[in-house]
């Protein structure tokens, strides 16, 4: 296998696809993992690896306890009528509690993840095991928790409402539905338009039949749906690493034991987890030859949510073979558009769902969130704007759309510029663009493209330090956007204060006081650092 493609439309058989060649892999590692040495075969940090992997569980304990009393229950749940869940919720001491355990249980799980990746540095052979039931541990108490850090999972109950009552979620918004607001969705959804493929509908009329719309219960079938994609990452990340000469456990880590991806995907129940697993499977079976299994999975998750539409032309860039020449690009680029959409043209005659979906790519949701580049710097812009007498609002706004488009550029640069080899991490790259260019990012979008950054090799410097730093922002940014408190409840703290200031607290902790984390930004003390100032000066002199 070479470095990179390991069977990315190579000539390879078969057998050879499934069989990486070991000879190649330390040359591969070589080229996306330049601490690839480090990669060895020795067990040390495998018993310790235990410690962080308990030091997790517990914290997501401690999350799943304090999601009673400020995760999002349903109107009409029957949670409701519990005397621990009434007390939890409408006592100060209760919704406090609840907001501290919340908060200080997800950044004890972040803590727990660097620690992991700090107690398995060596990356041995029992890594990948130990990263599994790092993943299976945490997981367990999310996937009984009351919702959190969003209430996304309410509204794909009444979608399916809609699908199961003879409605097209396409054009009407869940508040055609009777007693929709028992369901727990945010306001918000109320006249908007499903942004979910074919596919999904499916799935969420499926639920709703079995549970007849119980929120609760509804909740826990959509979690199985998304721990489906859980699996699906578990065990095609892994591969998907291997052909790319990356240490799997080293993969496995970044891209799904970290809490947010357990957290959004588990927890939050986001349909994305379905979306990103049959995304990261069919990658990986289009790198390995078998390019229509890759094309119907990933048109599958496109039927899950459509944004996965972007890795279509890479796929078609796979079958068409490393040695194809534009005619030959064009055509392939061509069949998997062609089969892709017939497929899903097909699907959308049950329930006379049609081309819905297509909206949510042509039609995207209006506004910027103040945390993504685009719209930070457009938030600057204004202000200066503004100063100099310019209209302020429309500069933003154009700043904005020319870097959205500037996203789609890339990604039309990418799928005609690069090595053949690469092709899985340019999808990664074009995928990473288009989200990190947008002008609305919520804090799980970045988990779209970790997964393929991960196979295709993140390296322990500023690359991985970028992801610590995202990993602990949306975590902590997350708690205290997202707790839910009745509104006649009285507080002499506003909880999304307090949650700041818990995890705000922990990031300090982290950063400064941990003697271990601390030094995975800041490999020097200050003290350390001034010893090195004087030294260079001595020798100026």
């Amino acid at each position: 296998m070479t470095a990179g493609g390991t069977g990315v439309g190579t000539s390879n058989s078969r057998d050879e696809a499934k069989e990486p060649a070991a000879p190649s892999e330390k040359a591969a590692a070589s080229l996306y993992y330049p601490n690839a040495a480090h990669i060895n075969t020795g067990t040390s940090g495998q018993i310790k690896a235990y410690v962080a992997i308990w030091q997790g569980f517990f914290g997501s304990l401690m999350i799943f306890v304090g999601s009673i009393g400020a995760g999002w229950i349903a109107n009409g749940s029957p949670m409701f009528r519990h005397p621990l869940v009434i007390a939890l919720r409408t006592e100060g001491w209760g919704v406090t509690t609840s907001t501290i355990l919340l908060t200080a249980g997800a950044m004890l799980l972040v803590r727990s993840w660097l620690r992991l990746g700090q107690r398995l540095k060596d990356w041995g052979p029992g890594s990948l095991r130990s990263v599994v039931v790092a993943v299976a541990a945490w997981a367990a108490p999310l996937m009984f928790a009351v919702p959190i850090y969003s209430r996304d999972v309410y509204a794909y109950t009444g979608q399916g409402r809609l699908v199961l009552e003879g409605q097209n979620p396409y054009t009407a918004g869940i508040s055609s539905l009777s007693n929709w607001f028992s369901l727990g969705a945010d306001p918000a959804w109320a006249e908007a338009k499903t942004p979910y493929g074919p596919y999904f509908l499916w799935l969420a009329r499926w639920v709703v039949g079995i549970t007849d719309a119980q929120p609760d219960f509804s909740v826990l079938l959509f979690r199985v749906l998304a721990t489906v994609g859980v699996l699906l990452c578990v065990v095609y990340v892994p591969r998907l690493a291997e052909l790319h000469g990356i240490n799997p456990g080293r993969a496995l880590w970044i891209a799904v034991a970290n809490p947010l991806f357990l957290i959004s995907f588990v927890a939050s129940a986001h349909n994305d987890a379905l979306m990103v697993g049959l995304a990261v499977a069919g990658m990986y079976f289009a790198a390995t030859g078998r390019h229509i299994t890759g094309l119907l999975l990933v048109t599958a998750s496109i039927g899950i949510k459509p944004i996965t539409v972007l890795l279509l032309p890479f796929i078609g860039l796979m079958w068409a073979g490393p040695a194809a020449g534009w005619a030959r690009k064009f055509l392939f680029w061509g069949a998997t558009a062609g089969i892709s959409f017939a497929v899903l043209a097909v699907s959308g005659i049950p329930y006379n769902l049609g081309f819905g979906w297509v909206w949510a790519i042509l039609d995207p949701t209006p506004g910027y969130t103040g945390y993504s580049p685009s719209g930070f710097l457009g938030q600057q812009v204004e202000v200066i704007a503004n100063l100099l007498g310019l209209p302020g609002s429309t500069v933003a706004t154009g700043l904005r759309t020319l870097m959205k488009w500037a996203g789609i550029g890339l990604v039309v640069v990418l799928m005609f510029r690069g090595d053949y080899s690469r092709l899985v991490r340019r999808a990664a790259l074009a995928f990473a663009a288009v989200v990190m260019l947008s002008p609305i990012i919520q804090p799980w979008y970045i988990l779209w493209f970790i997964p393929l950054l991960a196979v295709t090799g993140i390296r322990d410097d500023w690359q991985i330090k970028s992801l610590y730093v995202a990993v602990t922002f949306f975590v902590a940014f997350g708690a205290q956007d997202q707790i839910s408190v009745l509104s006649f409840v009285e507080l002499n703290v506003k909880v999304s204060s307090l949650s700041f200031l818990v995890a705000l607290g922990f990031t300090v902790y982290l950063m400064v006081l941990d003697v271990h984390t601390r030094r995975l930004l800041i490999r020097s003390t200050p003290a350390q650092l001034l010893r090195r100032l004087e030294q260079r000066l001595r020798r100026s002199e």
